[in-house]
Formats: structure tokens, C-alpha cells, sequence
């Protein structure tokens, strides 16, 4: 294992060079680098079941696919009740699960969406002051912190796809950037977080379906990162990766080989960018080109390409030259980052949409019923257990870490797991 411990240490270096935020915190979708790689968390939980090792449970009012986020032991998680008219975010005491305040916005307009994707599915983002959220078609919002209070709304125009949305707000230095997706109006839109002021506006007709029942769409997280000194900001599309200047919008470069339906964020190490495609579409590996790359880079730098894949909606992370992912059957994978070719692969249990965080030296995962899977990253697989809720509860949201904590938001319940470090 010494190779991979290698690694990590490598990564613990790029990372220092590209935290956007705190990394003792979990602020974001993913964790304070929004890729699930903790380093942060050395004591993470390992061992719980539906009575030992809870902490506490709190009651949810809705269910809901959006992941909790957590930043000085205050937890924010959204929600939907009334079939979508109402929208919520809640704040809950870290240490007692208590909810402190609710904000409430009210849309009464038709959204489509898919039974397994209810409204207010993306995942909040905070930077202490602010708490952003992107309700889908009523809009992007930012609430105060420690109040629930609303400082600004801004409409981003309609969300409309059969199947819903999924995108979460992330911030980039003064700026909240959301992905408006899928549909036949997609575009990109960052806003001042102070003020919600539009920036720029970047329309991607190349992004958009024909109607709101195609299968064709990106459902993806933008993903920001420091490429020689430049930022970049890298959005998985149907058909191609692009990076685009997060100041402006502006493309960079593009790589094309993606097919046609997209879920999963971008996954980077070791020089290599990772994008997958969904419904058994293709994966690419793609070597970073330089900070001067421009246009169409695929002729240069797709290094591989596998055309067909299992179902992946979760996304994976990577730690060296290994990357692990989940895919929707709940079947893990690990892959060769330089290779594209795949080193092991087994069946955890059920079905699963939850994406991949690495905490204490582990990789965890959730399948729909609520099992957390525990693994030992390697180029063997090293299943240390799976812990089980008592109840089959649904979720399809991601674990969060936060203080020797973890953190499990189901249909029914938001759940904490072990003691807090002190």
C-alpha cells in the first residue's frame, strides 16, 4: 500500500494549493473542495446500526435527494413539502439535531420532475455568512446564517426536463455560480453572493434537449480547479467536457466522447480529469491540458475511452492514480486514472445514487436503503462493513463528515453518527 499512501500525501499537497474554503468544515456538496476527498477528518465513524452509535435522529417534514452540508455545528439540508409549492431550508443544532430556524419560499408554478427526484434536490452551500440555495424554477436564494433570514432571490429562469434537476450552487471568490440544467434552456449564471447581482450569463445550446422528455441533459456539479495558476471550472455535458473561465464564462478548451445523458461530477488526480456519462454510457480520461490550451482538445489529450458502462448517477473520487465509483446497480469500481482500465469490481448491495466520500483514510458510500458501505482504498477490494439503519430508509443523498461525525439524510430522518472530537 505504500504506492497509495504516497499518493494521498500528494494529493494532501494539490489540495492545499486549491481549498476554496475551510477544509475543517463540510460547507458544500462533497466537502470543502466539493470532490469527497476529507482530509480533515482523521476519526471518522466506522461501525453504527439503526441503535448503536447514533447520536441522535431528528424527524424530516419531506423527503428529499439533496445532501446535508455543515459549518460551525450548524447542519443545513432543503426540502419540498406540498408537491413542490413549498421549498425549504432548515438549520439543525450539530449537537443535538435540534432544528433552529426554517426558511420557507412558496412556487405554485408547474415544474416537471421524476418520483425519484422531488423538488429541491440540490444541496445548499454556505460560507458562514450566507447560506445559497437553488430551488430549481423558483430561483437561487441566499439566506443569513445564523438567522434563516432572506437577503436576496434571484429567478434563473425555468427548470424544465421529465426528470427534474439536480445541480448545487457553488461559490467561486465573490460569486455563486449555478448550472441551469437540463432542458431546452440551458445555461450557466453566476451571480454576486452579496448581492445576487447577475455577473454573467452563459447560454450552452449545445447542452439543451429538444423537448422536455428527450433523454439528453447534464444533471453535473460544476467543478472548480487551479490549472498552472489559471482557474478553471469544468462542466460534464452530453457529448463533451468543457472548461470555462469562472470570471467570465468564457470557454477554455473542450474534449469531446461523452454520450448523451450525464450525472456525475468531473473526478481529477494525478494530472487526469475523469468525466462519466450516464445510462451505460461512455467514460473519459482526459490529461490536463496546459494553461494555455484552447478549443477542441480531444485529438491531444483524451487519453482514454470506454464506450459503455453501467448505470453511474453518484460520482466517484480518486486518490492517485485510482479512482472509485459507485454505479447505480451498487456495483463499486476501481479504475486505473491513466488507464481507464478497471482494477476491481464488486457488488455492495442495493441499488445506489449516493456519491463517494473519502474521511479517516476510508471510502464511504450509501445505497438506497440506507446501508453505508465501508472501503478500504486499494487495488484490492476491502469491504470493512456495511452498516445498517434500522429500517430499509430511502435515500438517495450523500454521507457528510463534519468533527469525527458522520451524517445520513433519508426520506425520513436526518441522522448523526458517532461522537464529536473535541
Amino acid at each position: 500500500m505504500k504506492p497509495l499512501t504516497t499518493s494521498i500525501l500528494a494529493f494532501t499537497l494539490l489540495l492545499t494549493s486549491t481549498t476554496l474554503l475551510h477544509a475543517a468544515e463540510f460547507p458544500a456538496w462533497r466537502g470543502p473542495n466539493s470532490n469527497g476527498i476529507i482530509l480533515s477528518e482523521p476519526a471518522a465513524p466506522v461501525e453504527w446500526s439503526g441503535s448503536d452509535n447514533i447520536t441522535w435522529k431528528t424527524k424530516l417534514p419531506a423527503p428529499g435527494n439533496s445532501s446535508p452540508i455543515i459549518y460551525k455545528d450548524r447542519i443545513f439540508l432543503t426540502a419540498a413539502l406540498d408537491e413542490g409549492k413549498t421549498r425549504t431550508l432548515t438549520s439543525f443544532n450539530q449537537k443535538t439535531g435540534k432544528p433552529l430556524w426554517t426558511s420557507k419560499i412558496t412556487y405554485t408554478e408547474k415544474e416537471p420532475t421524476h418520483k425519484t427526484n422531488p423538488f429541491a434536490s440540490a444541496s445548499p452551500v454556505t460560507d458562514g455568512h450566507r447560506v445559497y440555495v437553488s430551488f430549481g424554477s423558483a430561483g437561487l436564494y441566499a439566506f443569513d446564517f445564523n438567522t434563516g433570514k432572506q437577503l436576496w432571490h434571484r429567478p434563473l429562469g425555468k427548470y424544465h426536463h421529465i426528470w427534474g434537476n439536480a445541480a448545487s450552487p457553488v461559490l467561486y471568490k465573490d460569486t455563486v455560480i449555478q448550472f441551469c440544467s437540463p432542458g431546452p434552456a440551458v445555461k450557466l449564471v453566476a451571480v454576486d453572493k452579496r448581492t445576487g447581482k447577475v455577473i454573467y450569463t452563459k447560454i450552452i445550446p449545445e447542452a439543451q434537449s429538444k423537448d422536455i422528455k428527450q433523454f439528453y441533459g447534464s444533471w453535473s456539479t460544476p467543478l472548480i480547479f487551479n490549472n498552472e495558476g489559471r482557474d478553471e471550472l469544468l462542466l460534464a455535458l452530453p457529448k463533451k467536457l468543457v472548461s470555462l473561465n469562472p470570471r467570465t464564462g468564457k470557454e477554455f478548451w473542450h474534449c469531446t466522447g461523452l454520450t448523451d445523458l450525464v450525472y456525475a461530477q468531473p473526478i481529477i488526480s494525478n494530472n487526469v480529469i475523469v468525466a462519466m456519462s450516464g445510462y451505460m454510457g461512455a467514460a473519459i480520461g482526459v490529461r490536463i491540458p496546459g494553461a494555455s490550451a484552447k478549443g477542441d482538445v480531444t485529438k491531444t489529450h483524451l487519453i482514454w475511452r470506454t464506450p459503455k458502462n453501467q448505470q453511474r448517477i453518484g460520482s466517484g473520487l480518486a486518490i492517485g492514480d485510482y479512482l472509485y465509483i459507485c454505479n447505480e446497480p451498487g456495483v463499486a469500481q476501481c479504475i486505473n486514472i491513466q488507464t481507464g482500465k478497471e482494477l476491481w469490481k464488486k457488488r455492495l448491495g442495493v441499488n445506489s445514487w449516493s456519491s463517494m466520500i473519502y474521511a479517516g483514510g476510508k471510502i464511504y458510500v450509501t445505497d438506497t436503503h440506507g446501508t453505508t458501505h465501508v472501503l478500504r482504498p486499494g487495488t484490492t477490494f476491502d469491504k470493512l462493513r456495511s452498516n445498517k439503519l434500522a429500517e430499509k430508509e430511502m435515500t438517495r443523498a450523500t454521507i457528510a463528515f463534519r468533527s469525527g461525525q458522520a451524517f445520513i439524510r433519508t426520506y425520513s430522518h436526518l441522522y448523526c453518527i458517532g461522537t464529536a472530537t473535541k
